[in-house]
């Protein structure tokens, strides 16, 4: 294998999922991209938190550049059969961060207004897109780790939904790529959520009102490869 190219690290993490009907997803994806389900109920899921130490295989961290919040809106998805996640939209609040993103694997990476804050063990985490090349889309709402760290079975909900080391991506001419990451076991607890605002799936017409499934991470190291191309 060759080497991994970035490493980051990924801060005071919240998984919220909610169920979508599989079709309303597969609507939603380019050609050779299949809905992923899990007895017959597909996810889509909003992800919160910080990344810092954002940079290249031996260089180090940039200051104003390797740090800073960061809100995803996924799904999961095979390609090939492989499974994986499938962004629709990863705002930050860095514009070159973004910028290389989109250029180098492709991801849907959008500028935004954030607004991160940890006080004890509530992260309270506020974001508003202001790059509207995949439309509008506001979060706002506060979160906290509850219990002990878990060990999920390797056939639960929460494995399934968490233990995804590929992502796909899209070139605009329909080209899609495939980009491989690794970390260690998520740190998994339960977690409690208040989510005010939560428009991020209006554009794709996900309904994701009501109580989501959440988990939480406190942090995690990844590193990650350059992409290669699946179809």
């Amino acid at each position: 294998m060759t080497p991994w190219v970035l490493r980051m690290r990924w801060l005071d993490l919240c998984f919220m999922h909610w169920p979508v009907p599989p079709a309303a997803v597969q609507a939603t994806l380019p050609a050779g991209v299949e809905v992923d389900t899990r007895g017959g109920q597909a996810y889509v899921g909003v992800v919160p938190f910080r990344m810092v130490d954002v940079a290249p295989r031996l260089m180090p961290a940039v200051p104003g550049l390797s740090a800073f919040p960061e809100l995803n809106l996924r799904t999961y998805v095979t390609v090939n059969g492989e499974p994986g996640v499938w962004f629709y939209s990863l705002d930050v609040t860095q514009p070159l961060a973004a910028a290389l993103a989109r250029t180098f694997f492709h991801l849907p990476y959008r500028q935004a207004r954030m607004w991160v804050d940890r006080q004890g063990d509530v992260t309270r985490y506020a974001s508003i897109r202001t790059d509207l090349r995949t439309g509008p889309g506001a979060f706002a709402g506060a979160y906290r780790p509850t219990g002990p760290l878990l060990t999920p079975a390797p056939d639960s909900l929460e494995t399934w939904l968490t233990d995804r080391l590929r992502l796909f991506s899209a070139a605009p001419d329909g080209r899609v790529f495939r980009g491989r990451i690794h970390h260690a076991a998520w740190p998994l607890r339960r977690a409690q959520a208040d989510v005010r605002v939560n428009t991020l799936g209006d554009g794709y017409g996900f309904d994701l009102g009501g109580q989501p499934h959440l988990l939480h991470a406190g942090r995690l190291d990844v590193t990650a490869w350059w992409l290669d191309r699946v179809r």
